[in-house]
């Protein structure tokens, strides 16, 4: 009897616990041995003790069961949730990715297109950058012909009073003020008109370019009744040598201007003598038409 009170209070001591393996087997095995002893007996109060045990023993038994079936899916549950929260993780990513490596093909695929259109861009500047050099070496070799054709028409005059040189792409001619005026007049010498003849055969065979003639003076006043001051003097002497060249050598006059610069571009220092000399002087300057000149830097239009 005493051990069957024992045995009735395992229930409410296993009540609860997990259950491991070994647990089990050990209440299998009491339980066993419990109706061994029961059995071994005849009475029939110990045989309902033995029923009453066993159902005991097995509702401990399925509870323990349940209990640990519960809790081992529980886990399992949890352990499918963070799987599913990585696999989610995961998904995102690569969706973040994808994108992204998408992007970054439309970035390279417009970075390839415009470097593209760079190179050709630079190609073209590149040509238009020879054409113009090739150009600018051409014009050169006209302005070094047409100084060398100028030199070769008036080699027989002084070259203190003619000086023929090229100064920014531009071919000058100076011409000393006492080879062709008389001091303080507008008026050409005859001189002159010997110079401005050889000067005009040369500028006749090139039509292709503009003649400017600037007058220029000392820094020494003059009034008088025919000159109001230095600039009067200077634009009369420039309009002198264009209606010469216009009328008497036949220079289209639409290729012809007159300037007068006063003294306010001198070549040398006007405190001596020699300095004022070299300032009373003309200058022609021969240049190509503007059309021609803009035409020959005009840039070709780049394709888009």
């Amino acid at each position: 009897m005493y051990m069957a009170l024992c045995f009735l209070e395992i229930p409410n001591w296993y009540t609860g616990r997990v259950v491991s393996l070994c647990h089990l087997k050990g209440l299998l095995i009491l339980k066993d041995l419990v109706g061994e002893f029961i059995l071994g007996t005849k009475s029939g109060k110990r045989q309902i003790m033995y029923k009453f045990i066993l159902t005991t023993f097995s509702l401990a038994l399925l509870c323990s069961c349940q209990s640990k079936v519960k809790k081992e899916l529980a886990l399992r549950n949890q352990q499918v949730a963070q799987l599913e929260q990585q696999i989610e993780h995961m998904q995102s990513t690569t969706g973040s990715l994808l994108d992204r490596m998408a992007d970054l093909s439309v970035v390279n695929r417009t970075g390839a297109e415009s470097i593209q259109k760079s190179l050709e861009s630079i190609g073209q500047q590149y040509s238009f950058i020879e054409d113009l050099t090739e150009k600018i070496q051409t014009k050169d070799s006209l302005n070094l012909a047409l100084v060398m054709n100028l030199k070769r028409s008036l080699s027989d005059i002084n070259d203190e009073d003619v000086q023929i040189e090229v100064r920014g792409g531009v071919v000058f001619v100076s011409i000393s003020d006492r080879l062709l005026f008389r001091s303080g007049s507008s008026s050409l010498s005859a001189q002159a008109e010997q110079v401005l003849s050889k000067l005009a055969a040369v500028l006749n065979d090139h039509s292709d370019l503009s003649i400017l003639v600037e007058g220029h003076t000392d820094d020494v006043p003059i009034t008088t009744e025919c000159v109001a001051d230095n600039w009067d003097l200077s634009a009369k002497r420039a309009t002198s040598v264009v209606r010469t060249l216009q009328q008497d050598h036949f220079l289209a006059p639409d290729r012809l201007t007159a300037a007068g610069r006063a003294e306010y571009i001198p070549k040398s220092d006007n405190h001596t003598e020699q300095g004022r000399q070299m300032n009373r002087r003309t200058e022609i300057i021969l240049t190509p038409k503007l059309d021609q000149f803009f035409k020959l830097l005009e840039q070709p239009e780049l394709k888009k």
